[in-house]
């Protein structure tokens, strides 16, 4: 091989060895060397060599040129280069090379896990496309007023569903249904409508006080026929009520008072007795009510409240809203294709899922949910409905744990045609055949509350996977807890329950949010003073942090000043808010323990108020851009919880909103 053109020439090598001072011969190789390329490849002359070893240690950065030259000849000269030596390569194992990198061993990466009412255990969530999610939530059935205990299952679930969006960073679909066909819905318009033509027919006070006698007839019946201690405890209620308004119309009419005394006694009594009238005259006249726009006029009205309070709490809507009544072609469409399959059977007119001959295949399993719930009669007629329940729709049946796919609608109902006659869908059918219209035949994840794991949800799964002929219509089954109400149980039908607007009146949307983070999403949360004094005080806390930080960082200063010398004080809390940051990341990927998140949040505003009072005790100013981290994070969680509206960067917005506090 032949050698490149040397550094040196034979004049210039021995003009540079003739300098015996060093510092003076450096010098002047230095000038030497800015004039010419002194790397043009990987060998080297002799007179390279000679004034190489004339160092006697590596020359001083001043002189940049030898510095380069020194290096590039250290890096490639193997020491073994003599005069009449030919110039040659570095062996690769002599050459010099960079030293093994040693990865850093860091932490295990966690992984986010959700508790899985089909296993009954955290599981690690894995979508089954990518970081695509495919939800379907229970959506209301809109014949009230929504209550509490409707909230505690949509703040939650959209708590849930910002976290995964916004913080975890998945693409959620959420679809979720209206249930504007059931028998509540039909008994309730029918009642309402009956009622307003009674009102309306203004029958004299003595037909009112024979016509509550005739309706407690039976009303006392029902009343000593009911075991569960909650109901029986709600009719005596209505019936003290009733005679508590019956008794002084009464007296009025035999005593002959004034017509003013009278009416108003009349009107008590009428509005007191409203819900026993309804009973009677439901039971009187309700298959005469043939008008289906009667029973399309309450949910529209109530589904339109619903979403009113759904804003009022801040409640995102979902990406798709299905209602049961525009997807009834869909529904017949379900259940022919079930009954095709071999899973469904008709019996006058109806049509009921066979549980029996879907638990017996082998790619089936009835009930996954709650086994150990099969059977329960009372259950199973909860979810058929009071209008479907009765001794000729019991017989119906091959076995008392099918249900209703289509019911034949009896007069009264509202009906739709399908091949087996006039009807309507059953309740657990209509879940299924929208959820299954707009996600396909499997989805990530399916919520609810609680109290809907059995019949609803287990008969939902058992009807779809018979539909779709597969084993996993539903991946993670998500259900929130019960809601109390000071200790007790909430319910509608038992009028122990405090709208959604009511509860507004005392407490603002973000208070309420708050009182929900501060408990497992999965757990029973009771709705009590106790607890809305807790997140009343939690808000105030975090409100004062946050007017601090800005009170700091409005204070006047210059660029440069912002940059401020970290000390010890800084560093250590610097470090708490990465430790408290990983602590908040662990406790949101475990099962979205919010409640663990919040007390992390606390515990970092407690140690950076330490640290603002002992700067200001020492006449220092607090770190400004520091702070102003810690502010800006805090907030950002506030905001992907649904806590904080606004765009600010720091705190609570201030004035004009049902969010905002009084500061």
């Amino acid at each position: 091989t032949t050698c490149p053109v040397p550094l040196f020439t034979a004049s210039s090598y021995s003009f540079i060895l003739s300098i015996s001072e060093e510092e003076a011969r450096v010098k002047v190789l230095n000038e030497y060397l800015s004039t010419r390329s002194y790397i043009q490849g990987f060998t080297f002359s002799h007179a390279d060599v000679e004034v190489f070893r004339k160092f006697l240690g590596p020359p001083v950065d001043q002189y940049i040129h030898v510095v380069r030259w020194y290096r590039h000849i250290e890096a490639i000269y193997d020491g073994s280069s003599e005069k009449n030596e030919p110039c040659k390569l570095q062996t690769s194992k002599s050459r010099r090379v960079q030293p093994p990198w040693s990865p850093p061993e860091g932490t295990k990466h966690s992984r986010l896990c959700l508790y899985n009412s089909l296993t009954r255990s955290k599981e690690v969530f894995q979508p089954q496309n990518g970081k695509k999610v495919l939800w379907y939530s229970c959506g209301p059935t809109v014949y009230d007023a929504s209550h509490m205990g409707h909230a505690r299952s949509y703040i939650s679930f959209d708590i849930l569903r910002r976290i995964l969006r916004d913080y975890f960073k998945y693409d959620v679909f959420y679809c979720m249904n209206i249930t504007d066909i059931d028998d509540k819905i039909i008994k309730r318009a029918r009642q309402n409508y009956l009622f307003e033509q009674y009102r309306e027919n203004k029958s004299t006070s003595e037909q009112l006080l024979e016509d509550v006698r005739t309706a407690s007839e039976p009303f006392s019946v029902k009343l000593n026929e009911t075991t569960d201690p909650d109901k029986k405890q709600m009719l005596e209620r209505i019936q003290n009520t009733v005679k508590s308004a019956f008794d002084p119309l009464q007296e009025a009419v035999q005593a002959k008072l004034p017509a003013e005394e009278i009416n108003r006694c009349h009107e008590t009594l009428l509005e007191e007795a409203k819900d026993l009238l309804s009973d009677w005259l439901d039971t009187k006249f309700g298959s005469q009510v043939t008008d289906n726009s009667i029973f399309s006029k309450l949910p529209k009205f109530w589904e339109g409240e619903f979403h009113k309070d759904m804003e009022a709490l801040n409640v995102l809507p979902p990406d798709v809203l299905t209602r049961v009544s525009e997807y009834v072609p869909e529904i017949v469409d379900f259940v022919k294709k079930i009954v095709d399959n071999g899973y469904g059977y008709v019996s006058n007119g109806s049509v009921y899922f066979d549980t029996m001959k879907f638990d017996a295949s082998e790619k089936h399993s009835y009930a996954k949910l709650v086994p150990e719930a099969v059977g329960d009669q009372k259950a199973l007629q909860e979810g058929e409905g009071d209008l479907s329940i009765s001794a000729d729709c019991l017989s119906e049946k091959r076995s008392p744990n099918d249900f209703a796919l289509w019911k034949s609608s009896k007069p009264g109902e509202p009906s739709w045609d399908s091949p087996w006659g006039k009807g309507r869908p059953g309740w657990h059918i209509e879940c299924s055949a929208m959820a299954g219209s707009i996600l396909g035949e499997s989805m990530d994840i399916h919520g609810g509350g609680f109290d809907l794991r059995f019949p609803h949800h287990d008969n939902e799964l058992a009807q779809s996977e018979a539909y779709f002929e597969n084993d996993h219509w539903v991946r993670y089954f998500l259900h929130t807890g019960h809601l109390t109400i000071a200790g007790c149980k909430m319910s509608k039908s038992l009028k122990n329950f405090i709208t959604i607007k009511d509860a507004l009146k005392k407490h603002t949307a973000r208070q309420l949010r708050l009182a929900f983070l501060m408990h497992s999403w999965k757990d029973t949360l009771d709705y009590s003073n106790n607890t809305m004094e807790s997140a009343i005080q939690y808000e105030k806390f975090m409100n004062e942090f946050f007017l601090n930080v800005k009170d700091i960082l409005r204070a006047p200063t210059d660029v440069t000043d912002q940059f401020q010398k970290w000390e010890n004080q800084e560093v250590e809390l610097n470090k708490n808010f990465y430790e408290k940051k990983a602590a908040i990341h662990e406790a949101l990927c475990d099962n979205i323990d919010t409640r663990s998140v919040l007390e992390e949040m606390r515990s970092l505003v407690s140690q950076s108020n330490s640290y603002i009072a002992a700067k200001k005790s020492s006449r220092q100013m607090p770190n400004r851009l520091l702070l102003e981290n810690i502010g800006s994070y805090l907030t950002q969680m506030l905001k992907i919880f649904g806590a904080i509206e606004s765009d600010d960067a720091i705190g609570f917005p201030i004035g004009g909103s049902s969010q905002n506090i009084n500061v």
